[in-house]
């Protein structure tokens, strides 16, 4: 009986695991030489106690509270600022005069490093949820709002020449072509302005330092030496922020899988 050979394209694939052989020799080592005591540090906590500390520890469990918070006010801030460098990147994308009016008042307001606000943003908001609502927005404009201009910008020549010889309307040109030629610059944007948004609310929760939040959390942790609460902390910060990028990279290519047909 003949053996049928499958294409390339159709053999099952199995999930590449390579990019986990750091992270787990790193734990296996913290595991050999911590927890056995080989060696001993204020600052290095037995990585079971750090594992268990969410589930057992009263303290440690409040870290659950804490992401929940963190992720709704970092969803809220991302959908503000993101929305609003969208529809500004499409306006001044779609118009000269507005680019040359507007663009170099953003891109010059762009060059100031992103916490260089927070003094600023307290002075005007206060401590409390709206100077970290705002920080988080600000997190998420640029990216978007620079990839959307940009992706309209740079929309395909032939893309225009279409809309030219069959007179289309300018409505239609905008929906029909502009936009979908500027997607996956948009995409891009998002993807990265979802991942700026999630540090700008870590770094307004630590930095503002009042509040709820896993960045206030840390904060706390840290007062109190708790290292085990910091460490796990760490680590939760860790797996979500790769859960962000795992799923926008999965969202990205869903969306533009047009492009490849």
């Amino acid at each position: 009986m003949t053996d049928i050979l499958l294409p390339r394209d159709a053999r099952p694939k199995l999930p590449d695991l390579r990019g986990l052989v750091v992270p787990v020799l790193f734990l296996g080592a913290w595991l050999a030489l911590v927890d056995t005591g080989l060696v001993e540090h204020p600052l290095l906590v037995p990585l079971t106690k750090v594992l268990s500390a969410p589930f057992v520890d009263p303290d440690g469990q409040q870290i659950w509270v804490a992401l929940g918070i963190s992720l709704l006010r970092g969803t809220i801030g991302f959908v503000l600022g993101a929305s609003l460098g969208v529809t500004l990147g499409i306006l001044l994308g779609l118009s000269r005069t507005a680019t040359t009016t507007v663009s170099p008042t953003i891109h010059t307001l762009r060059q100031i490093t992103l916490f260089a606000w927070i003094p600023l943003l307290t002075a005007w908001f206060g401590t409390g949820e709206g100077s970290k609502l705002v920080f988080i927005a600000l997190s998420a404009f640029f990216p978007t709002f620079l990839n959307t201009e940009l992706g309209l910008r740079t929309v395909p020549l032939s893309y225009r020449e279409v809309a030219i010889v069959t007179r289309m309307p300018v409505r239609r040109r905008i929906i029909r072509l502009m936009l979908p030629g500027a997607l996956p610059s948009i995409l891009i944007g998002l993807e990265i302005a979802l991942l700026t948004a999630w540090i700008g609310t870590i770094g307004a929760e630590y930095a503002v330092g009042s509040g709820r939040g896993i960045g206030a959390y840390l904060a706390a942790a840290r007062e109190l030496f708790r290292m085990d609460l910091v460490l796990i902390g760490v680590l939760v910060l860790a797996i979500v922020g790769y859960g962000l990028s795992l799923a926008s990279r999965q969202l990205f290519r869903f969306c533009v899988k047009w492009k490849t047909r």
